[in-house]
């Protein structure tokens, strides 16, 4: 699953952000703004998808879609949400296409402006530039 929401978001960054982009398994210490999606697999098992990025990373994102140099953290906010809907959201796609373990989404929350610390049982890291975006996955009870 890890692998297809990776997929989802390395498309992401070519047809949206259109830069390069990296990616890692180094998830680092910093402030981070941190939204979640749930998720169901057909066999019902239930997961949360969390996307972090750091400020930087979702003023690119607000500078991007709305044209805005400097977002306050309201529209930061608001970014994260419409983020992580559309690269689970595409990644739901991808694992329709391919059969791989399809699953339904739910509407995305927002968690936190703090250090990623929660759970996971997977996780990656985009690096564009100096910005980046923590995708993990914690499969929930």
């Amino acid at each position: 699953m890890l692998k297809t929401i990776i997929e989802a978001s390395e498309k992401f960054c070519i047809h949206q952000i259109r830069a390069p982009h990296e990616v890692h398994d180094n998830v680092s210490k910093m402030r981070t703004l941190i939204a979640y999606i749930d998720i169901e697999t057909l066999d019902k098992i239930n997961h949360r998808v969390y996307v972090g990025a750091s400020p930087s990373f979702a003023q690119r994102i607000s500078t991007l879609f709305l044209e805005e140099d400097e977002s306050d953290e309201e529209t930061l906010i608001d970014m994260m949400l419409e983020t992580v809907n559309q690269i689970v959201g595409s990644a739901k796609v991808i694992a329709e296409e391919e059969n791989a373990n399809p699953f339904v989404i739910s509407t995305p929350h927002f968690e936190k402006i703090d250090l990623f610390d929660f759970d996971y049982d997977q996780v990656k890291v985009i690096k564009v530039e100096d910005d980046e975006m923590i995708i993990a996955i914690k499969e929930l009870s």
